[in-house]
Formats: C-alpha cells, sequence, structure tokens
C-alpha cells in the first residue's frame, strides 16, 4: 500500500495516524495539524471522562484563544507566541471594563497545554511547546472583599427587584459560599428535597458530589421559585422562563443600588466562610458546605476580616485584665493597670 508520502518520517506519522484507536476516520498528518484540531480532540476526551469544567473551557478557548491559536499549524507554536498571546490578554478588558487577573489567563493557557499533552499522549504530534515558567503567578490572586452584617438587607432587597431568582442565588452563595456556577449549572428541581430539606450537588469543580442541608430562608426562596416546575426543569430561570446562564448584568444592577459596586459573587465566599466560622462550625463541616477540599486552598481565602482582629483584640485585654485581676487578689497586692513603655 503507497502513503503517498515523500520521506520514511511522514510515512511512518501517517500509518500511525491510520491505525491509531483514537483514530475516527480521516487523518491528518502532524505536519497539517491545527491547534483547532487538537483542540477539538481535547473536547471530546472531556466529554468522554465527563470532565467538571468543560463548558467553561470551551468559552475561554471561543472567546480568547481561537482568535489568536485556532488558524495555527500546531508545529508552529512555540513559547514566544504564548507569551505574546498572555501580553496580549492582560491588556483586555471583559464588558464590565475589567482586566483578567493571572489566574484567569492561566485556566486559558491550561487548554492549550492539555490539548497538547493529548496529541502527545495518542501519538499525533511528536513534541509540543514547553509551557514552564510562562504560567503566570497566583500568589496575589487573595480573596478580599466580604459582605459585612450591616450591608446584607441592601442586597436582599435589592436582588429581589432583580428578580426572584437572583434573591435566591444570593441567599445561596451568603450561606453556603459556593462556587459561581454551583447553583446555575445544570442544576434541576429533581436534585432539591423539600421534604427532607436537602439540596444535591453531583457537579462540583473539586468533582467530590455532596448534600447540603436548606436553611429556612434558603428553603422558602427554592420553594417559591420551584412552584409548578417539573422534575427535569431548571431551578434558575428567568421570568421568560429561560435558564439564567449569566447573573452578571443583574448582579451589578444589584450590587451598584445596594451600595456596594465592588462586591462580587466570590466575595461570598469568603463572607460565608467567615460567618459560619463566628457561629462555631467546625472546619471540616465548613470545608463540606462550601466545597473545599484542602486545608491549603481553603486558608487562601483570608476569612479573618478587620473586625474579627478587633474582636480579637478585645477578648485579650479583657482575659489580662481578668488574670492580672485575679493575681492581685491572690497576693494581697494592690491592682494596677501595666504601665506603657516606650522602647528607644
Amino acid at each position: 500500500m503507497s502513503t503517498g508520502k515523500t520521506n520514511q518520517r511522514e510515512a511512518n506519522d501517517w500509518l500511525r495516524e491510520q491505525t491509531s484507536p483514537n483514530n475516527t476516520g480521516t487523518a491528518v498528518a502532524s505536519n497539517k495539524l491545527k491547534v483547532a484540531d487538537l483542540v477539538t480532540e481535547l473536547f471530546k476526551h472531556y466529554d468522554l471522562v465527563g470532565h467538571k469544567t468543560t463548558d467553561n473551557d470551551m468559552r475561554r478557548w471561543k472567546l480568547h484563544l481561537e482568535p489568536f491559536f485556532g488558524a495555527c499549524n500546531a508545529l508552529d507554536v512555540n513559547r514566544g507566541m504564548i507569551r505574546q498571546y498572555i501580553q496580549q490578554r492582560k491588556g483586555q478588558v471583559d464588558y464590565r471594563g475589567k482586566l483578567p487577573q493571572n489566574a484567569t489567563i492561566n485556566r486559558e493557557l491550561a487548554v492549550l497545554r492539555e490539548s497538547y499533552k493529548l496529541a502527545l499522549k495518542d501519538e499525533r504530534l511528536r513534541h509540543m511547546p514547553s509551557f514552564e515558567g510562562l504560567m503566570l503567578d497566583e500568589s496575589g490572586n487573595v480573596r478580599k472583599g466580604f459582605l459585612k452584617d450591616s450591608q446584607y438587607e441592601a442586597m436582599a432587597r435589592e436582588t429581589l427587584k432583580r428578580g426572584l431568582w437572583l434573591r435566591a442565588v444570593f441567599e445561596i452563595y451568603y450561606a453556603y459560599g459556593w462556587r459561581l456556577n454551583e447553583p446555575l449549572e445544570d442544576m434541576r428541581v429533581a436534585r432539591l428535597d423539600f421534604e427532607h430539606r436537602l439540596i444535591a450537588i453531583d457537579y462540583s469543580k473539586n468533582g467530590d458530589p455532596r448534600t447540603i442541608k436548606m436553611t429556612q430562608r434558603v428553603f422558602e426562596l427554592l420553594k417559591a421559585i420551584c412552584a409548578g416546575k417539573a422534575e427535569n426543569d431548571f431551578v434558575f430561570t428567568r421570568e421568560d422562563g429561560s435558564q439564567v446562564i449569566d447573573i452578571y448584568y443583574s448582579w451589578d444592577k444589584a450590587t451598584a443600588a445596594a451600595g456596594v459596586p465592588a462586591l462580587t459573587p466570590h466575595d461570598l465566599r469568603r463572607t460565608a466562610a467567615r460567618n459560619m466560622r463566628r457561629m462555631g462550625i467546625d472546619r471540616d463541616t465548613i470545608m463540606r458546605i462550601g466545597g473545599w477540599k484542602t486545608d491549603s486552598v481553603f486558608r487562601r481565602y483570608n476569612i479573618v476580616d478587620e473586625a474579627d482582629l478587633e474582636d480579637a483584640a478585645q477578648k485579650i485585654d479583657s482575659w489580662q485584665e481578668k488574670s492580672q485581676l485575679s493575681h492581685s487578689q491572690r497576693t494581697d497586692g494592690p491592682v494596677t493597670k501595666p504601665q506603657t513603655q516606650v522602647l528607644q
């Protein structure tokens, strides 16, 4: 059988692709493969294994990666091109007028990297560009925002004005600290057990399904927005019945009207963790409710705010005063306040 190739290397590549168990029909020589071909195969693989973030990765590809890399030959992509992409992305603002975080760009680069790694594994490519040292530093990606207790009522009022669905989403974020897409991503009525007040989450980012008990407010809100819906209907829908996918337009309107324009849904993840810690809920239970899988990730949320630190200082002062009083009474000595010393 003639391969139609002019040298041994190309002929071997062609024969390997023809006999590969991953071959679905027409073979493409490695020197003809486009980056778009690699990404297409990656998404096919993700569908096969049930990858958790396929939808997000597809959006990253369509919005950002494809316009830059899509038409490129896979073998032509090098570190210089990837660096150019990073520089270009750092200067792009989204529809909200915000620049992308390093973590956002890294998630995009991960799609490109995983596409190449799969092609290597499937022997459709012989080499891939190195991503070592190109991934951006995320050490500064520490969540800083909180919703103050005094701001809750305003947010509850303003989210309700934009729709009962947004009021329910806000309450879930505030109570449980869930990730942005967890209440929205394919949540159906069948996942809610109103009799026992349970919510089943089986598509979490960390891959672990979990069951959460509804608070009274969450129960009442979910019951209201699910009224008249069938088990297979989406829980979160707009007034016209369409599924809620992107909340940001309504969210921005609500936060501006509530006087907290900088508040993000992710800030409520930290707020919920802080509130549950204040309530005395143990760390493992907080991590289970919010879907934190490891201590290191949980600690990144830095769930102590200034009010907590002030409260701690007051408790230390109170303990010291009581301790000194007790010691003075035991020694029958005078009770005096400690003198402040200035260190030279």
